[in-house]
């Protein structure tokens, strides 16, 4: 009876900790989500959907996908995990290559740590770059109500900022929730344009763009 009863006992203690995990999970995402819909100081929204809406069908905005509408809005999270991501890559590539991190890859955990510590401080580099230069793009096209440096220093800040705490989140579900951070995050921004995807694939067949076969084939695909 003892022995079942720690058993049940262990049982009630997984469900728990499952439990905390998922409502980890999910307020992580209600936290994403909310971030991606704080604007970068200084934009003006209404050009920036403008700008958005002729670049509808080009990598623009397959990366607009990717962040959940967030570069739409010119949110904090534009940016979301690529810099991250991309350095991460790269520090893993190196370890295959490069002797000394080579050697640390074999080390144990206080290798691995080391290469993690790399990759953050890369994607903190990369997403300095990136910020930057999309700020300029951007201010280029008009969507700054002040155009000059006071802009570029702004939206650098703010979109390294938010790349660098959705890198934190990411590590913290990854310990704390359920699952690879990064990839729930990814995996979130995309989820979000599904449901205005839909609505828009059931217009374009209601109005006839569309046939019933076509839309046959994205569903199964």
């Amino acid at each position: 009876r003892s022995a079942q009863a720690m058993g049940s006992l262990g049982g009630v203690g997984k469900f728990t900790e499952l439990r905390q995990r998922l409502l980890f999970l999910v307020g992580a995402m209600v936290v994403y989500r909310i971030g991606c819909y704080i604007p970068v100081p200084g934009v003006n929204p209404e050009a920036m959907l403008q700008l958005m809406e002729a670049q509808k069908g080009t990598i623009v905005d397959m990366f607009n996908m990717f962040s959940g509408g967030a570069l739409q809005r010119f949110s904090l999270f534009a940016l979301n995990v690529v810099p991250y991501i991309s350095a991460s890559i790269v520090i893993q590539l190196m370890g295959q290559i490069y002797g000394p991190w080579k050697a640390m890859k074999n080390e144990g955990e206080a290798g691995r740590r080391k290469l993690t510590q790399y990759s953050r401080m890369g994607a903190v580099g990369l997403a300095i770059i990136q910020s930057f230069f999309l700020a300029r793009g951007l201010q280029s096209q008009g969507v700054a109500y002040d155009q000059g440096p006071g802009f570029l220093l702004t939206a650098t800040v703010a979109l390294t900022t938010g790349t660098m705490f959705l890198m934190w989140l990411g590590e913290q579900i990854t310990e704390r929730g359920i699952g690879n951070g990064v990839s729930l995050i990814i995996f979130a921004g995309i989820v979000a344009g599904l449901p205005a995807a839909v609505l828009g694939t059931l217009e374009q067949a209601r109005n006839g763009d569309m046939s019933a076969l076509q839309v046959m084939a994205i569903v199964a695909i």
